[in-house]
């Protein structure tokens, strides 16, 4: 990988904001010689306020990009300002790093359950646009329809969305209600990502499923 004091002579500029609704986008970064993991960190920010934040990568390790899925925060310093960004502006930008990524996604024999909440599903968009060979199922938490970000871009019956606030998605409330209506394979290999409630909770539904603990990830959001 690119030392991260290499990469912090390159001029890493905003590429697009594509806008997913009222509060959501994905940023799209130039990528230069960056070499990363699907579901590791990068720490972005707008140069010259001196101050970054972590996000996941959301594009897939052959992109010739770095995409991220944000959420902007009400009088937020740094999402709303990259939200603002125009093409060609210049960002600072260091990574990448973290170890919430697949192992061995080679291994055709594993079976994947991804569990994420709003944003959390970044990492998750990133291990299937990397290796779309893989066997996966994601179960997704939002509480509005359009915060099912980008679930087009997984194959059908694959993308589950627990939709808390409106009808319409593929189970009306929570991930862990799911969870507690549906019997996990304990042999799948369990990702979690997002509210740190939910995860907790995810977690001990899937050690009572018999799901053992080297087989649980988590990765908490917020």
């Amino acid at each position: 990988m690119e030392s991260t004091s290499t990469l912090e002579h390159l001029d890493f500029q905003a590429q697009e904001v594509r806008d997913l609704n009222e509060a959501t986008y994905v940023l799209r970064v130039d990528r230069h010689s960056l070499e990363f993991k699907a579901g590791q960190c990068v720490s972005v920010g707008v140069r010259g306020t001196g101050i970054n934040r972590e996000y996941s990568t959301y594009s897939g390790e052959q992109d010739p990009y770095v995409e991220l899925l944000i959420r902007e925060v009400k009088d937020g310093l740094v999402s709303s300002a990259l939200r603002r960004c125009k093409p060609g502006e210049s960002l600072s930008f260091m990574g990448a790093y973290g170890s919430f990524v697949l192992e061995k996604p080679e291994d055709s024999t594993r079976k994947y359950l991804f569990i994420g909440t709003g944003t959390g599903i970044a990492p998750f968009h990133s291990f299937v646009r990397s290796f779309p060979d893989i066997d996966y199922t994601i179960l997704h938490g939002v509480r509005y329809l359009n915060e099912r970000y980008d679930f087009e871009d997984y194959e059908s019956g694959h993308y589950i969305s627990c939709v808390t606030k409106e009808d319409g998605g593929d189970f009306k409330g929570r991930v862990t209600d799911y969870l507690r209506q549906t019997q996990v394979n304990p042999n799948h290999i369990c990702y979690l990502c997002g509210n740190r409630l939910m995860l907790a909770e995810a977690f001990d539904l899937l050690r009572e499923q018999g799901v053992p603990g080297d087989n649980l990830f988590t990765e908490v959001f917020f």
